[in-house]
Formats: C-alpha cells, sequence, structure tokens
C-alpha cells in the first residue's frame, strides 16, 4: 500500500508541475500577443500577388525560437497521437508571424510531416500484447472516412462560423478531452502499479529480486501468443493490411479529387454542391462496410483485445460521428483530429501505444489531403514548408524512440496517455488564449462579429 500512496503523491506532482507549466505558457503567449507590434510582424513577413508568395526569410530570434517551439511542438504531438496542431498555430502566427489563414496552412503541412514518419516509424512494430501490427486498420477503416468528411464541414464552418463561437466550442471541447484523457492515465496508472506490485511479488517469490522486474505491457485481455516469442518487428510488407490500406488510399484520391474539381466552381453553384454531396456516399460507403462487418462479426477491433464480441449498430453510429466531429474540429481550427480520436480509441479500451499509432495513421490521410489543397490555393510558401516540415519529421521520430525507450526503461504505457491530456489542454490555453485576445481587439475596433455567408466567400 505504501507503494501505491507514494505512486499517487508523485502522480499528483508531475501533474501539477504539468499545470504549472501550461498555465506559464498561457501567461507568455498571452504576453506575446498583447506585446507584439507591426515592427515585430515586419521583420518576418512575406507578400502575396496572383502567382503566390514572394517570401523574405530572415535569419532572426523567431525562427529559432519557432524552430524550438514546432521541434517540441512535433515532438509530444507525434507520442500523444494528436499532430501537435495546437502547438504549431499558436507558434507560427504569433512568433514567427503568419498571418492566420497561413498559420493554418503551414500547421497542416506540419502534422503531415510528423505524421509520416510517425507512421513508417510504425510500419514495422507489432501490437504490444497481440500478435497484430501496432496500427488497427479495421479501426482507421471505420473512422478515416468519416474524419475526412468531416474535414470537409469543418472547413466550411470556418467560414461561416464567428471567431468567438469557434473560441468557446475549441475551450470547451479541449478541457473536456483533456479532462476525460487526463481520468484514463491514472486509471491506467494504477492498473500499471497493481500489475507491477504482483509481478515483483511473483519474482519475489520465486527468488528474484523486485529490482529485475522488467517493463511487460498491460495485456488487453489473455494473450494469444504461448511464450515470449512475440517479434517486437517484422518486416513491413508482413504488417501491413494490404486490402484496408487500399480502401483507405481510394477514399483519400476520391476526396482529393473532388476537392481539386471543387476549386474552378462557383461558390453555392448546382455544380459546387453536387460536388460536396458526392463525397457522402463515398465516407458512408466505406465506412458502413467496415461497420456492417463488424455487426456481423466477420471483422474486429481486435487491438482491444475483446476478439469475441460484437458491435451495436449504436456503437457503430456513434463511433462515426466521432470521427466526423474529430474531422470538424480540424477543418475548422486546422489541427489534426487526433484531438477526439485519442480519447475515443482510449475509451474502446485500445492500449495508448496502438491508440496513438492509429490515430496518427488516420490523421496521415486528412492532412496530406488539406496540405496538398493548400498548395493549389498557394496559402503558403513552399519553401519555409519544406523547413518546418523537415522540423517536425526530425521531431517525430526523435520523440517517438525517446519516448518508447522511457516506457520501456520506467515501465509505463500510461505516459503517452498523459503526454495526450496534456498537449490538448495546452492546445486549449494557447488557441483559446489567442482566440480571446483576438476577440478584445475586434471588439475595440467595432468589427463585425457575427455570421458570414459562405457564398460571399472569396477565399
Amino acid at each position: 500500500m505504501s507503494h501505491i500512496r507514494w505512486n499517487s503523491r508523485g502522480l499528483r506532482s508531475v501533474t501539477v508541475l504539468l499545470l504549472n507549466l501550461a498555465l506559464a505558457f498561457a501567461f507568455v503567449s498571452a504576453e506575446s500577443i498583447l506585446k507584439l507590434d507591426s515592427q515585430t510582424r515586419e521583420s518576418v513577413r512575406w507578400e502575396s500577388d496572383q502567382t503566390g508568395y514572394h517570401h523574405v526569410w530572415p535569419f532572426n530570434w523567431q525562427i529559432v525560437l519557432g524552430t524550438l517551439v514546432g521541434f517540441f511542438g512535433a515532438a509530444f504531438g507525434s507520442v500523444g497521437g494528436v499532430g501537435g496542431g495546437g502547438i504549431f498555430v499558436p507558434m507560427l502566427s504569433l512568433i514567427i508571424g503568419f498571418d492566420p489563414k497561413s498559420a493554418t496552412a503551414m500547421s497542416k503541412c506540419m502534422i503531415m510531416g510528423a505524421s509520416v514518419s510517425t507512421v513508417y516509424y510504425n510500419l514495422r512494430l507489432r501490437h504490444p500484447t497481440l500478435d497484430m501490427p501496432i496500427i488497427d486498420y479495421d479501426l482507421a477503416l471505420l473512422i478515416q472516412p468519416m474524419l475526412m468528411l468531416g474535414i470537409s464541414v469543418g472547413v466550411a464552418f470556418n467560414v461561416m462560423f464567428p471567431d468567438w463561437m469557434v473560441t468557446v466550442l475549441l475551450i470547451i471541447l479541449f478541457l473536456g478531452t483533456s479532462t476525460k484523457a487526463f481520468l484514463k492515465g491514472c486509471e491506467t496508472w494504477n492498473k500499471e502499479t497493481i500489475e507491477k506490485m504482483e509481478a515483483a511479488k511473483r519474482l519475489e517469490s520465486n527468488g528474484v529480486s523486485a529490482t529485475d522486474v522488467e517493463y511487460v505491457p498491460l495485456p488487453a485481455a489473455p494473450s494469444t501468443n504461448n511464450g515470449n516469442n512475440k517479434k517486437q518487428q517484422v518486416s513491413i510488407i508482413e504488417n501491413v493490411y494490404w486490402k484496408e490500406l487500399g480502401l483507405l488510399v481510394f477514399v483519400w484520391v476520391v476526396f482529393l479529387a473532388l476537392q481539386i474539381a471543387k476549386q474552378n466552381m462557383a461558390t453555392c453553384s448546382i455544380a459546387y454542391w453536387v460536388i460536396n454531396l458526392l463525397q457522402i456516399p463515398v465516407a458512408v460507403g466505406v465506412s458502413g462496410y467496415e461497420a456492417v462487418a463488424l455487426y456481423q462479426g466477420r471483422r474486429i477491433i481486435a487491438s482491444n483485445g475483446q476478439g469475441d464480441s460484437n458491435f451495436t449498430v449504436g456503437q457503430l453510429v456513434l463511433y462515426c460521428t466521432f470521427g466526423i466531429l474529430a474531422g470538424i474540429v480540424g477543418g475548422l481550427l486546422g489541427l489534426g483530429g487526433g484531438f477526439i480520436m485519442g480519447p475515443l480509441f482510449l475509451e474502446l479500451g485500445v492500449p495508448p501505444q496502438v491508440s496513438s499509432a492509429t490515430a496518427t495513421f488516420a490523421m496521415t490521410f486528412s492532412s496530406s489531403m488539406s496540405v496538398i489543397e493548400y498548395y493549389l490555393l498557394k496559402r503558403f510558401p513552399v519553401p519555409y514548408a519544406l523547413y518546418l516540415v523537415g522540423v517536425a519529421t526530425v521531431a517525430a521520430l526523435v520523440g517517438q524512440h525517446v519516448v518508447r525507450k522511457l516506457i520501456a526503461v520506467i515501465g509505463r504505457a500510461s505516459l503517452i496517455i498523459f503526454i495526450l491530456a496534456s498537449m490538448i489542454f495546452i492546445s486549449a490555453i494557447s488557441l483559446g488564449g489567442v482566440g480571446i485576445v483576438n476577440m478584445i481587439g475586434k471588439f475595440q475596433r467595432h468589427e463585425y462579429m457575427g455570421f458570414e455567408n459562405i457564398c460571399k466567400y472569396s477565399g
């Protein structure tokens, strides 16, 4: 019991430290917003005309600080499976000086870089306790098409909704999901503590010192492997479910083609709405195909270890709804859908490593599609994007490697859940702070703060 009390005190200490760091970050962000003047913004700027951006790229403290913030945001975001957009957007707008629309586009570029490198890192890894890939392809096939459909809705909402409403929704949603994730982390931490104590007692009864206990992941269910001969890594060809991947790529290609076709159409024209509505049967068809198979028991979400359980219609509809909600949040705020998918997957009983890997895998498709769209719209300077994508790519690989090693040393996969909760909470503080200050500025300037007409939007 003393071990449990010590661990509880340690957990509370870590929690207080994370909250203090998050609040300090919020105060610094708010102070930066209030003190940022026109001369600072002019030191890092680019001009746009009909042919795109003409970028001026001085090497100064803003570039260095933005690189450091982006590096750590990508490292922790890739581990938590949230992408890091909640850190990237304030960094790009406050520190480096991008305008809001360009900051959103650049954020998607960095999310894509971090997601691609993380997926590459995970492609050869296996589930921590079961004989399957660490990426749950059936879960991705259920959620990802609805995620991409939600992104299209979120982009439209971004045009229509007033900034104050977006800010309020962001704060409420992110505080709720971060609290839920934190409570899940505490639950997993306690389970790990009990498991470690029981393992130590078993080994001590066999004459082995408790300090020699090695980390063994918490089983989601009784292991399907006899012995300890489960491979940690296999070849990519063996570890990828090619049929499911093919369906996901099909959805990505169709959505991208529809988005590109829409670029040359008049907003709110008949052809415009037809193209938009064509996304619905594609997304519903693929997710529905997977949902029917799960309902009938022909497929299973095996990563949670409950291989013999069938889903109800209500559960499947709820999960698909959460997929759409995650996409709406991503399209509305320029973030990755992992802020919703991560806590959702954890509630499904999916281990933290698998939750992070699967959420990042799904975000790779959505973020890459957004980057292509933004490129066609000339929303960001390509040289700058390549640099920041490179930073995010390297940071994600470093973050994955360091945290996996750390989990093996301390024996707690709950570390991933706490990183997820912390990233969501910091994003709520930073993005919420930016939104509140922007609202105050608009109010003082007596600007219009109501709903916009999407049909009059010129992009």
